[in-house]
């Protein structure tokens, strides 16, 4: 077994043929025009790769991030997931997940639910201070 380089560009060979999700097209604030692939009101407000492959992680649907891709409408949308739904036989990887846009959609539901979206929205621990004591002014 070689274990060499050869891997490396067997791996990268067996990514390309996976299909490949821009965050934009699970954007709810975009418009079609603009990439959205899946409703708008199905879609989730500005995901980003790490919670599309986190997504894709719990779904076990095999993935692989590129943070150096751009989307081609918009190239400062950087990063993209290459993810794979069928195995080398045609097969889906995950039996509920048979099409692109059924696996988008299930990620736009789980990304709101994401780790880092859920303690951005917690407020923070420390003491809230709350002034009362402002006057009122009546005017005459």
């Amino acid at each position: 077994m070689d274990a060499g380089g050869n891997s490396g560009a067997d791996l990268r060979s067996s990514i390309k043929k996976w299909k490949i999700i821009y965050p934009v097209y699970l954007n709810s604030k975009k418009t079609v025009a603009e990439g959205r692939r899946i409703a708008a009101a199905k879609a989730c407000p500005d995901p980003t790769c790490i919670e599309i492959a986190d997504s894709c992680a719990h779904l076990k649907i095999p993935r692989a991030i590129e943070l150096d891709k751009a989307y081609p409408r918009d190239f400062f949308q950087v990063g993209r997931v290459r993810v794979q739904l069928t195995n080398d036989d045609g097969s889906p990887v995950n039996p509920a997940i048979r099409t692109k846009k059924q696996l988008m959609i299930q990620i736009a539901e789980l990304v709101p639910k994401h780790h880092g979206r859920t303690k951005k929205q917690e407020p923070p621990a420390g003491p809230s201070v709350t002034t009362t004591n402002k006057k009122n002014k009546k005017k005459k």
